[in-house]
């Protein structure tokens, strides 16, 4: 017999400054004809394993994100965020309809996820309660003080953390509970996760899934839609 799954909100996190994007608003920049937020959240519409979605985003661009999303009909609501990435999630963990026993958190800056990356780690985590995407890392890593390298680490060790990012929602929201309790700064929802000792499985991500940061970024991104074309 087949198990039932699980229930999984997505929280489409869209609250930065864009601070090196030159100018440009990242999540409203054009992006195959179309702004960048609104390629991000038709994934998550589109994907089978995801039953509603919260967008946090900044004050002005609440209703420019409604009037382009307001269609998709998993769109539940579009909130203001915090003055951090973290608590704009608590903010978007805390708007989820009750019964999500699941929450995929993604940046909105990452419009090219694919619909086997988000399945596949949303099925990792419903068997072990967290996972993420990650890929192996190209460039060979140093860790420093100041102009002086301390240590190589081995790149066979180490790999680039992507988005969505899928937990049960009771076990990041303790986390991140935990994370400010403790006044401890987490770059990303995992490292809350990992310090309640709790394991995040890993499972492959792709290299078109990237974080569009700067405008080289948008140019690549537009480069692996030319692709699909």
């Amino acid at each position: 017999m087949e198990q039932k799954r699980k229930t999984c909100g997505a929280v489409i996190v869209a609250a930065g400054s864009a601070s090196r994007m030159g100018g440009i608003d990242k999540v409203m920049a054009s992006l195959g004809g179309e702004p960048m937020i609104v390629r991000t959240v038709r994934a998550f519409q589109n994907s089978p394993q995801i039953d509603e979605i919260v967008i946090v985003t900044r004050q002005d661009l609440i209703q420019p994100i409604m009037d382009y999303c307001g269609g998709f009909d998993k769109v539940q609501t579009v909130t203001v965020g915090g003055e951090s990435r973290q608590e704009s999630v608590e903010i978007g963990l805390s708007v989820l309809t009750a019964d999500m026993e699941m929450v995929a958190v993604h940046d909105g800056a990452r419009p090219l996820v694919t619909q086997e990356v988000i399945a596949r780690t949303v099925r990792a985590a419903a068997s072990s309660g967290a996972a993420a995407p990650a890929i192996p890392v190209k460039d060979t890593i140093k860790q420093v003080e100041g102009e002086t390298i301390i240590v190589t680490p081995d790149r066979n060790c180490l790999r680039a953390g992507q988005t969505p990012q899928v937990f049960q929602v009771q076990l990041l929201k303790k986390a991140l509970q935990k994370a400010k309790e403790d006044q401890a700064v987490v770059t990303d929802d995992c490292a809350a996760v990992e310090r309640l000792g709790v394991a995040v499985r890993l499972v492959e991500g792709q290299e078109r899934n990237l974080k569009v940061t700067t405008p080289m970024d948008l140019k690549i991104a537009e480069l692996w839609l030319e692709e699909e074309l």
